[in-house]
């Protein structure tokens, strides 16, 4: 059974959610041949202040 987990600086719509959801259970289906319905993913989406990069914080300017 994959179990994906997507964390992200900042958030998704739920559409976007949907197409990511899609793409990666249909590519998981294609390429290791695992059915759909064996395909979970998370998202967790986390505030840019507990994000950062080269020694800042993705909320400061």
């Amino acid at each position: 059974m994959p179990y994906v987990n997507i964390r992200i600086a900042g958030s998704l719509s739920r559409e976007q959610k949907q197409k990511i959801a899609e793409e990666i259970t249909a590519t998981l289906e294609r390429v290791a041949l695992k059915p759909k319905a064996y395909t979970y993913i998370a998202f967790d989406e986390l505030p840019d202040e507990n994000w950062a990069i080269a020694g800042k914080l993705l909320d400061e300017d």
